[in-house]
């Protein structure tokens, strides 16, 4: 039995809970959420997990593996005491790797402690063939992201168009995925597991839309290389009260940890 924490209590935090808790994500007990010091959950007397804002007693869990729902701000200020703390560490906010300095001083303690950080594919597809492809040669990797006006809400997007009135796509942003995963860090997390497992954050690029003709967040991923070509596209729905994300980001984290104690493992 692996027991497991998890770091934020929010939507995906609560989805996270909910899956393991069915038994989705294999022989996995949960034993501890971490939450803000400044919010309270509804009938936690009734969990069957702690929920607790007092660091020192989650970490004296004893947890195999912790899985940061809560943000780059609680990956920054967490990841390498989990790591260093002796647990494994899935990690949902990617996009603070953009930061190189803090991917390499997280992968240093990885080592030091022969712990692993684990990279959901959440929100795309194809990060099994990227990474497969990556062994070669690979020539050209773009990401194209798209979703409603509502999920860019709080965003730069807001200085570039009227989100409220628009009518048609437009793009956003195009770049790099090392500077789309600094503007939009909640939402194109995406671009940053993508580098992680192709060619780099400076040479993956992106195009983020917003587009009010579609309701579901979709991502399509072009790459070309050696290995050939491939073009996936997924389509995801939003959740209603956090729009930013998606369902099936929860579902992949019940994956890893389904992974970790199943005979069968697919599609890694």
């Amino acid at each position: 039995m692996i027991k497991a924490g998890i770091i934020g209590y929010g939507t995906l935090g609560k989805t996270i809970a909910e899956l393991i808790e069915a038994g989705h994500a294999g022989n996995v007990e949960l034993k501890s959420v971490l939450v803000r010091r400044n919010k309270s959950a509804e009938h936690a007397d009734k969990l069957t997990f702690a929920l607790t804002s007092d660091e020192a007693k989650f970490f004296n869990e004893d947890l195999d593996i912790i899985i940061e729902a809560a943000g780059h701000q609680a990956l920054h200020l967490f990841g390498e005491k989990v790591l260093a703390n002796g647990s494994h560490l899935v990690v949902l906010s990617v996009g603070a790797f953009g930061d190189t300095g803090f991917y390499e001083k997280l992968e240093t303690a990885a080592s030091q402690h022969n712990r692993q950080i684990f990279i959901p594919s959440a929100a795309i597809a194809g990060l099994d063939r990227i990474a497969a492809g990556a062994l070669g040669e690979i020539e050209d990797i773009t990401l194209i992201t798209r979703k409603h006006p509502r999920s860019w809400k709080g965003t730069i997007a807001e200085d570039k168009v009227d989100l409220q009135t628009l009518t048609e796509p437009v793009c956003i942003y195009e770049g790099n995925a090392r500077e789309s995963s600094r503007l939009f860090p909640q939402s194109v997390n995406v671009s940053a597991a993508l580098s992680l497992a192709g060619i780099g954050f400076e040479n993956t690029k992106v195009k983020v839309y917003a587009d009010p003709t579609i309701q579901s967040n979709t991502h399509t991923i072009k790459a070309k290389g050696y290995f050939g070509e491939v073009e996936i596209s997924v389509s995801n729905v939003p959740y209603e009260e956090n729009p930013k994300s998606s369902p099936i980001v929860a579902m992949s984290v019940a994956k890893v940890l389904k992974n970790l104690t199943s005979p069968f493992v697919i599609g890694v």
